[in-house]
């Protein structure tokens, strides 16, 4: 019995990390569908950015990635119907059987939102589909997590930083994400085209707090120098720049444990090249690749995150990783 349940253990962990690869594929072909029709390295830009937004809703060009995007996110439905069948069926194995059926939930709910997605003017649909993205990495990765045996994932705990440092690096890295989602979803991209200050503004202003609604109609991206589109820049680089001193100390305090030290390092090595990625980002005038690269980043970021936790924590029920 024991043995039979390694070896199923060991066939979720496989499809879990196809899964993942092919969640990050989705998000990376979602990424350049929106951001290469939003404008993104076009000839004439910024003046072209999100053209799109003032005419009516468009049929999506680039058939051909279109095509391949809705296979593999449908190619993705299936394995996590198939990933979660695997846990739940007798004997149920609930530690990975949870994230499974978020994974199924999640994707299904994307399939429903992609009926919005059409309408590029929908700034919440975009918000929804960009978490959406990054929500599949997280879970088909957190699968992995908890097939994983303790003894291969667990250290002793003698250099693991507090929970609340963890948790509170959680928190400022969940609220990045959302900012940066925010800054996608209504094309405020070239709100600020400077780092690290935007237009001589290092903090948001009062006016600027409105951009903070996700669930709007567009007409227009915003200029440079709104100020909402100012707000959700300067909000997401501070964010940022909290997630990095947490996290980045919390991992230097884990690099002294061996068990703890790989999953440390690729945790800074994450967070600086993301910090990097978006400099350069805003630098090189929004080059899409660039682009594409911070959100795919974010993605790598969060199950990275998942990781370091699971490692610092001591032998647990692997569902809680």
């Amino acid at each position: 019995m024991i043995a039979s349940q390694a070896l199923r253990l060991q066939k979720i962990r496989t499809i879990a990390c196809w899964l993942t690869a092919l969640s990050l594929l989705v998000v990376l072909l979602s990424a350049w569908l929106r951001l290469a029709a939003a404008g993104l390295g076009c000839a004439d830009w910024p003046a072209c950015y999100a053209q799109l937004l003032s005419g009516e809703p468009l049929l999506q060009t680039c058939g051909l990635l279109r095509l391949l995007h809705r296979a593999t996110a449908s190619l993705a439905l299936l394995l996590a119907c198939y990933l979660a069948w695997l846990c739940w069926r007798r004997p149920s194995l609930p530690s990975p059987a949870r994230p499974a059926s978020m994974l199924v939930a999640l994707v299904l709910a994307l399939a429903v939102l992609g009926f919005w997605s059409s309408d590029p003017r929908l700034a919440g649909v975009a918000f929804l589909n960009i978490l959406g993205g990054l929500g599949l990495v997280s879970f088909s990765w957190r699968v992995v997590l908890a097939s994983t045996p303790d003894a291969l994932l667990t250290g002793t705990g003698a250099s693991a930083p507090p929970r609340l440092v963890l948790c509170l690096g959680g928190a400022a890295l969940s609220v990045t994400v959302i900012l940066g989602a925010l800054i996608g979803a209504r094309y405020a991209a070239v709100a600020c085209t400077s780092f690290p200050d935007c237009a001589g503004s290092w903090w948001p202003t009062a006016a600027g707090w409105a951009a903070l609604q996700a669930f709007a109609s567009l007409a227009e991206a915003p200029p440079a120098g709104e100020a909402g589109g100012l707000s959700l820049h300067l909000l997401h680089r501070w964010s940022a720049l909290l997630t990095l001193l947490v996290l980045g100390a919390a991992a230097w305090q884990a690099f002294a444990n061996g068990v703890t030290r790989r999953a440390a390092v690729a945790l800074l090595v994450l967070l600086i090249a993301q910090l990097a990625i978006g400099a350069l980002t805003v630098i090189s005038g929004f080059s899409l690749w660039l682009a594409i690269a911070h959100g795919v980043g974010a993605a790598a970021l969060l199950a990275a995150l998942a990781t370091f936790r699971r490692r610092c924590s001591g032998p647990a029920d692997p569902g809680a990783a």
